[in-house]
């Protein structure tokens, strides 16, 4: 059994940096890639960012570009994301998840597994 738990969120000035984790618990050697999505009130779930598992090849959404960072550490079978000059836009719940088949990285209805969920808040 495979189980995804996000930390790290929290309230944060404009501007500010905060810097989440996800820990996974079970079979992460197996993952094809794994990645996060955020879902501001109101709004979809939208793609952040991605990697493979093993080779570390990223993807990111247009809009964090340059300000967020994926990372993986396999050893600890843990996930980050270092989100740096935040936008009150940023604003959302961030859940993280997990993918066995190599497909589509962007596409939130590939994974197979997620995470509870993170809340981040950016003031103006």
């Amino acid at each position: 059994q495979v189980q995804l738990v996000e930390s790290g969120g929290g309230l944060v000035q404009a501007g500010g940096s905060l810097r989440l984790s996800c820990a996974a618990s079970g079979r992460a050697f197996s993952f094809y890639g794994m990645g996060w999505f955020r879902q501001a009130p109101g709004k979809g779930r939208e793609f952040v960012a991605a990697i493979t598992w093993s080779v570390g090849i990223t993807y990111y959404a247009d809009s964090v570009k340059g300000r967020f960072t994926i990372s993986r550490e396999n050893a600890k079978n843990t996930l980050y994301l270092q989100m740096n000059s935040l936008k009150p836009e940023d604003t959302a719940i961030y859940s993280c998840a997990a993918m066995r088949s190599s497909t589509l990285l962007r596409i939130w209805g590939n994974y197979d597994y997620w995470g509870q969920g993170t809340q981040v808040t950016v003031s103006s």
